[in-house]
C-alpha cells in the first residue's frame, strides 16, 4: 500500500471539499475532511470493488453514503477515482441542474448507488443492498460459476445510529446473518447541535455485538488499521454483519473547529485559506488535484478493470452454461415483466366475495409465478396482509433464496430495505402492514418515490371497515395524505378484479413505487363489465364502472369498498346516472384529456364523491357544484358495518346527497 501516494489524495481530497462548500457557501465539511483516509482507502487501495467505466456491474461492492450531508466525499472520490463526474461538477456543488447536489440522489449523479441524507435511511439501503446480494448468490451462482460475491458498505455517522430506522435494520442484518455487510461507522463524537455525549452514551461495541454482529475499532486516520479492518471484514464468513467503528476527527484540517460541533456544516469554510496551506495545498490554484494523484488513480482504474474483464470472462462462460438463469437475471436487471400478466391471473367466479386483501392473496400466487424475481415481505402480518407466497420459501441464513421476507414489527426498515433491494435492481420487492401504520414507513415511501424505485407496497385494513379496533386503527387521513406523495401511485381496488388490476399495475410500472389499499371487510363483485375492462380501467386510474342509459344526469364515483355503494344506489336512482370508478388518482391524471373527457365530462356539474377518508382530495372531481361524502373526523370502535352505517357510507346516504343536488 502506497501510503504516501494515498496521503496526498486524502489531503487533496480535503481540499476539494473546502473548496466546494466555500464556493457555495453551503454544505457540510465534517465528514469529508474527517474521513479523506477512509476514501483513500475505499477507492484507491483496494477496498472497494468497482470499475469506473462500467458504473452498473453486477459484481461491484455496493458503497452507500448514509450520513448524505457529508456528500462532498462521495463527489471527491468519485471524481478522483475516473467516475464521469468532471471536476466542472465539484465547482458547481449545490448548484441548478449540477450532478453534484446537496445530499446524494441515485439518479443524479453515476457511482452513486441510493439517495440519502434523511439519517438512517443509508443503512436500511444497505441492508437491502446485502439482502439482494445473498439472494442473487444463492438464485444464479452455480458450482462452476460465482458471478455474485460482492460485498456492501455503508458509511454513517453517531446521527444515522440515534434514528430508529437505524436499529430496527441492524437488527435485523444481525439476525438474518448478513455477512456481506460492512458498516464504517464514522465516530467523531459530534452531532449537529453539540458533542455527541449530550445525547448518547452507549458502548458501541458492545450495541453490535448484542445485535450479532462483530465489531472492531480502528483509528480512522490510520491507512494501515482502515485496509486491515476491511482486508478481515471482507474474508470473515462467519454469518455476522460487520461494523468498522473508525474514531476520527470531525473536520480534520481546519483547526479552528476540527474535533467539535462548528466543524459539522459550513462552519470552517471561512478558514480554508489558512487550512489549505496548513495541508501545504497551493493558494493560487482551488480544486487542486497534483499529477501524482491522477496518475495513481489511472492505476488503479487499469487494475480495476483486469478484474472487470475477468468477471465478464466469467460471466460469459456462465450465460453461455446456463441461458434460462440468464434470461431470468436480465429481465430482473431489465425490469422487464410478462405484457399479458393479467391473462395470467385467472378470472374470479361471479359469486366471489372476499376482502381485497384476500383477493390479494390469490393474486399474488399467479403474480410470483409469472415474475420470479418477485418478492414480498410483512411486518409480522402475513395472517392479516395474505401477501405470503406459497411454495416461495422463508428468506433465512439458511435459505437465502427464499422469496418472503420476515421483517418483524419494524415497518420503517421494511421499506429503506425494500428500497436498498430495488436500488440493487435485480428482484421487485414488495412489502406489507396495515395501511395506518404507513406512517412508520413514509420517509422511505418518499424516497422511493423521489428516486424512481419500483417498491410495491401492500397495505392493508384500509378504513373504518377496521370496526373493533377502533381509531387508533382506521386510517381515515392516510390515503390521502399518501396521495399528495408526488410519483407514488396510490390504488385503493373495490373488488377482487380491481386488486388484480392493481397487481397488475404495479408490476408493469418501473419508474415509481405503487401502494396497493386493501380491505379488512368482504366486498362483492362488482359484474358490470367484463374482466378485461375492469382491469385495463385501474391501469387507466378511472373508467365508467356502470354507464347510464338515458341522458347524463349524474356522475356518482367512488373507489375501494364504497364503490358498492355507488352501484346500487345508480340501481335506485334511475337511467341517467353514471358510476365511474377512480382505484388510482395519479393514473388518472396522467391520461390524455380526451380519455378524462370520456370518462368525466366537463358538461356534467353534477356529481357525488364518497370514500371512507377525508374528503379534501375529491373536490378536483367533483367541482363546486357536487358534493363529497367523506368522514372528516377519527373513527369509532364498533363492528365494521356499524362504522360505516354511523359515519355514512351507505347506498342510502348516496341517494340522498343525489336527490339534495
Amino acid at each position: 500500500m502506497n501510503t504516501a501516494i494515498l496521503s496526498q489524495a486524502a489531503t487533496q481530497a480535503r481540499g476539494l471539499a473546502m473548496d466546494a462548500v466555500h464556493a457555495c457557501n453551503s454544505g457540510h465539511l465534517g465528514l469529508p475532511l474527517g474521513c479523506a483516509e477512509i476514501g483513500a482507502v475505499l477507492y484507491g487501495a483496494g477496498g472497494l470493488r468497482y470499475f469506473p467505466d462500467a458504473p452498473k456491474w453486477l459484481n461491484r461492492d455496493r458503497f452507500i453514503l448514509s450520513a448524505g450531508h457529508g456528500s462532498m466525499f462521495l463527489y471527491s472520490w468519485l471524481h478522483l477515482s475516473g467516475y464521469a463526474l468532471p471536476l466542472d461538477e465539484l465547482k458547481r456543488f449545490r448548484q441548478l441542474g449540477s450532478h453534484t447536489p446537496g445530499h446524494p440522489e441515485s439518479f443524479e449523479t453515476v457511482g452513486v448507488e441510493a439517495t440519502t441524507g434523511p439519517l438512517g435511511q443509508g443503512i436500511g439501503n444497505a441492508v437491502g443492498f446485502a439482502l439482494s446480494a445473498k439472494r442473487a448468490a444463492a438464485k444464479f451462482n452455480t458450482a462452476e460459476h460465482t458471478i455474485f460475491d460482492q460485498h456492501i458498505f455503508a458509511l454513517h455517522g453517531d446521527g444515522c445510529l440515534q434514528e430508529g430506522v437505524a436499529k430496527e435494520a441492524i437488527a435485523f442484518a444481525g439476525h438474518f446473518g448478513l455477512d456481506n455487510l460492512i458498516l464504517i461507522y464514522d465516530s467523531n463524537d459530534v452531532t449537529l447541535d453539540a458533542m455527541a455525549i449530550k445525547t448518547q452514551g452507549e458502548d458501541a461495541e458492545g450495541y453490535f455485538h448484542s445485535q450479532q454482529w462483530d465489531a472492531v475499532t480502528i483509528d480512522g486516520h490510520d491507512f494501515a488499521a482502515i485496509s486491515a479492518a476491511i482486508t478481515k471484514a471482507k474474508a470473515d464468513k462467519n454469518g455476522r454483519p460487520k461494523v468498522i467503528i473508525a474514531k476520527t476527527v470531525i473536520g480534520k484540517g481546519i483547526p479552528q473547529v476540527a474535533g467539535t460541533a462548528g466543524a459539522h456544516g459550513e462552519g470552517g469554510a471561512k478558514f480554508i485559506d489558512e487550512a489549505r496551506a496548513g495541508l501545504g495545498l497551493p493558494a493560487d490554484e482551488h480544486f487542486y488535484v497534483s499529477s501524482d494523484v491522477r496518475a495513481y488513480f489511472e492505476g488503479v482504474k487499469a487494475e480495476s478493470k483486469k478484474g472487470f474483464d475477468a468477471w465478464q470472462e466469467t460471466y460469459n462462460a456462465w450465460a453461455a452454461a446456463n441461458p434460462e438463469l440468464a434470461a431470468e437475471l436480465n429481465a430482473g436487471v431489465a425490469k422487464s415483466v410478462p405484457s399479458d400478466l393479467s391473462a395470467k391471473i385467472p378470472a374470479f367466479a361471479a359469486d366471489y366475495k372476499d376482502a381485497t386483501r384476500g383477493a390479494g392473496g390469490v393474486v399474488i400466487q399467479a403474480v410470483a409465478k409469472a415474475v420470479p424475481q418477485f418478492i414480498t415481505g410483512s411486518a409480522d402480518l402475513y395472517g392479516s396482509t395474505k401477501n405470503y407466497i406459497k411454495d416461495g420459501g422463508d428468506f433465512s441464513t439458511e435459505n437465502p433464496g427464499g422469496r418472503n421476507i420476515w421483517f418483524g414489527i419494524r415497518e420503517h426498515a421494511m421499506g429503506a430495505i425494500c428500497n436498498g433491494i430495488a436500488y440493487d435492481g435485480i428482484f421487485r420487492a414488495s412489502g406489507a402492514t396495515f395501511l395506518v401504520f404507513a406512517d412508520y414507513v413514509r420517509p422511505a415511501i418518499r424516497l422511493a418515490a423521489l428516486s424512481h424505485l419500483p417498491v410495491t407496497y401492500i397495505f392493508t385494513h384500509d378504513s373504518v371497515g377496521v370496526g373493533e379496533d377502533g381509531p387508533t386503527h382506521q386510517p381515515v387521513e392516510t390515503v390521502s395524505g399518501l396521495r399528495v406523495i408526488p410519483n407514488l401511485d396510490v390504488i385503493r381496488p373495490a373488488d377482487a378484479e380491481e386488486t388484480a388490476g392493481a397487481f397488475v399495475a404495479s408490476m408493469l410500472r418501473t419508474d415509481g413505487p405503487t401502494l396497493l389499499s386493501l380491505t379488512r371487510q368482504a366486498v362483492p363483485l362488482m359484474n358490470e363489465l367484463s374482466v378485461e375492462e375492469r382491469r385495463d380501467g385501474v391501469l387507466r386510474g378511472a373508467y365508467v364502472a356502470k354507464k347510464e342509459t338515458g341522458d347524463l344526469k349524474l356522475i356518482l364515483m367512488s373507489c375501494g369498498s364504497e364503490l358498492q355503494h355507488c352501484i346500487a344506489a345508480a340501481a335506485e336512482l334511475g337511467d341517467g346516472v353514471r358510476v365511474v370508478s377512480v382505484p388510482c388518482f395519479e393514473r388518472f391524471d396522467r391520461q390524455g384529456s380526451d380519455y378524462k373527457e370520456s370518462v368525466l365530462p366537463a358538461a356534467c356539474t353534477k356529481r357525488i364523491a364518497i370514500e371512507a377518508g377525508v374528503s379534501d382530495l375529491w373536490w378536483k372531481y367533483v367541482g363546486l357544484g357536487g358534493k363529497v361524502l367523506g368522514i372528516d373526523r377519527f373513527g369509532i370502535s364498533a363492528p365494521g358495518n356499524t362504522v360505516m352505517k354511523e359515519l355514512g357510507m351507505t347506498k342510502e346516504h348516496v341517494v340522498a346527497a343525489a336527490k339534495a343536488i
